[in-house]
């Protein structure tokens, strides 16, 4: 069980995989107002940042899930090496359908709501392992301004105008589920370049070390488009953030 070989290959060196910077991270377990002792749930951990610094700064206790061996691998030595291997435990594992078998203050999945067919299976997911009056925490895209046309909502790397909506809307939706919105951290371009652009020095040291690998040749062209393709519409059309949620 992993992710595609490519997303290991572009985000080895990341600690964060979505469009977030440490300080933005740091923002948001503020915000949430975290009190030691309390339990989380990452679905879709990643490399384990969210976790790891929490444990560290609010005293959390956390349990992470992720599909990639080789980030679920990083999120253990990241909890190692912050001393907090003993508040955080990180599983090797498909998120899709997970439960916790103990409820949780907060139950999270940022970036990865595919697990569950988008937002709003992923709340339901969620919701399953979240104690009465607990926060779940969701990482979503929305648009910035609407993409004038179709080509330039691919140019996202979106199927289509309609995979994601406006901020307004997307905050009204969580509304329409029986959800107050009662705190939010955005992503900003520089944001958005720490993530996107950290790709491209990690593909080109790839390309160096690994020239006659299956995937070079993708890597390569990746390499060469992305730059341009992230400046002429991800960093311009595309916001991405994360909104807690409450029941009503």
């Amino acid at each position: 069980m992993d992710i595609p070989r490519i997303f290991n290959i572009t985000e080895s060196a990341h600690r964060i995989h979505n469009p977030f910077t440490p300080e933005k991270l740091a923002t948001l377990g503020a915000a949430l107002r975290l009190e030691p002792g309390a339990r989380v749930l990452d679905l879709g951990s990643g490399s384990g940042e969210m976790l790891c610094t929490w444990a560290r700064d609010y005293g959390v206790i956390g349990t992470g899930i992720d599909m990639s061996q080789l980030f679920t691998e990083q999120a253990k030595l990241r909890a190692e090496k912050l001393g907090v291997a003993d508040q955080v435990k990180f599983i090797h594992g498909d998120a899709a359908g997970y439960v916790s078998d103990e409820k949780v203050g907060v139950a999270a999945c940022l970036g990865a709501t595919w697990i569950a067919g988008g937002f709003v299976g992923t709340i339901e997911l969620l919701a399953q392992s979240l104690r009465p009056g607990g926060i779940i925490l969701i990482g979503e895209p929305y648009w910035r301004q609407l993409p004038p046309t179709e080509e330039v909502a691919r140019g996202c790397l979106a199927g289509s105008i309609s995979d994601f909506l406006l901020l307004p809307e997307l905050l009204a939706s969580f509304g329409h589920l029986g959800y107050d919105v009662v705190e939010m951290v955005l992503a900003d371009q520089d944001s958005w370049d720490r993530y996107e652009a950290a790709k491209w020095l990690t593909m080109r040291r790839w390309l160096e070390a690994n020239p006659d690998d299956e995937l070079a040749k993708d890597v390569r062209a990746k390499l060469t488009s992305e730059p341009e393709r992230y400046a002429a519409y991800t960093r311009e059309y595309l916001g991405w953030g994360v909104f807690a949620l409450m029941t009503r």
